[in-house]
């Protein structure tokens, strides 16, 4: 590591299943981040959309990114995370030369990490990450593959135009300065949470279903017909595929959407797994007025399909839309997450 440019790039940091595990977490999560083209799921964010048994996994990775980065730059015992996020950079994103301290608002930062959770060319294109000056200077990483660096004018950086796919980061910066602790900010919002109430991100959640081909009845809409359609969404409902109706209800749009990001996530072990027959969920034909609550519900649906490919990275054929014996797949998650 040179002194002049301070960095350190490890290589499979992270497992496979870890890299997963926190793309399962911002598919079912994430909202507009702080660039064009750019998605993001923060801890606190986790927090304020009802899901901190998400923050879980962070936990130790967290902690073995901060030991490592107190072990390779010397400061043992100093370091406090200041931010954590996994960071998505769709095609168009990009960002030009800078350090991680350069606005006066951010010079509590004195170093940051970046983890790929994918691959650059096998799920993404473009998006390199460049370095002005020093080696490397450039990185083409694979998942697992973490970069470490002074967050001062020693690193200065940048990172190419994401051409195709998705470039999915886990960041980090770490501070000196204990009032910049994250944690004890979680902690705080932790303590404030109220059983209701929290802010769902409706938009990212109700356009991902619509894009993997499902559709949403509401259980309050077909009681109250007068609330509008966020309203519904944040209460008890259900999701359907063709005509065909799951009787499993969810707590909210942000719960069904995780149970059916989870089924993508571990679709290849479903395929295997013995589940008996006794604890399937049933399907069952809609009624007219369930039917008529759905298509209440589709008004907040995004209309252009491409965008939303290009924003969750999920496209699904018309084919795949019509066949509603898919929505078997997501019974099986069901099971499986009552045993977790």
């Amino acid at each position: 590591m040179s002194e002049e440019h301070p960095r350190l790039i490890l290589h499979n940091f992270l497992s496979p299943e870890e890299c997963k595990e926190l793309e399962f977490i911002h598919k079912s999560c994430s909202t507009v981040g702080y660039r064009p083209n750019v998605f993001s799921t923060t801890l606190s964010h986790l927090i304020a959309t009802n899901s901190p048994h998400l923050i879980i996994p962070f936990v130790s990775i967290r902690e073995r990114l901060k030991e490592k980065m107190e072990e390779t730059f010397g400061c043992e015992y100093e370091l406090f995370i200041e931010f954590t996020g996994v960071i998505s950079w769709c095609r168009g994103a990009s960002i030009g030369w800078h350090s991680d301290d350069n606005r006066p608002y951010l010079k509590q930062r004195d170093f940051a990490a970046v983890c790929y959770l994918n691959s650059y060319e096998k799920d993404f294109k473009g998006g390199i990450f460049r370095f002005q000056s020093g080696e490397p200077s450039t990185v083409s990483p694979s998942a697992g593959d973490v970069i470490m660096y002074t967050a001062d004018d020693r690193n200065i950086h940048s990172v190419d135009e994401v051409t195709d796919g998705e470039r999915l980061t886990l960041a980090l910066w770490f501070s000196r300065d204990s009032s910049h602790d994250e944690d004890s900010k979680l902690l705080s919002h932790l303590s404030q949470c109220a059983p209701h109430g929290f802010c769902l991100p409706l938009p990212a959640s109700t356009n991902m279903l619509h894009l993997l081909g499902f559709d949403l009845h509401s259980l309050q809409g077909e009681e109250d017909h007068s609330m509008d359609a966020s309203e519904q969404l944040m209460g008890s409902l259900q999701i359907a595929k063709g005509r065909k109706l799951l009787t499993r209800k969810f707590t909210n749009i942000l719960h069904a959407l995780q149970v059916v990001q989870f089924y993508h996530w571990k679709a290849c072990e479903l395929k295997t797994s013995n589940v008996e027959n006794d604890t399937v969920e049933e399907v069952k034909a809609m009624s007219q007025p369930q039917l008529e609550t759905i298509n209440t519900l589709k008004s907040v649906f995004l209309p252009d399909e491409d965008l939303l490919t290009t924003i969750f990275g999920y496209s699904c054929s018309n084919e795949d839309r019509k066949d509603s014996t898919r929505l078997d797949g997501y019974i099986y998650c069901d099971y499986l997450l009552g045993r977790i």
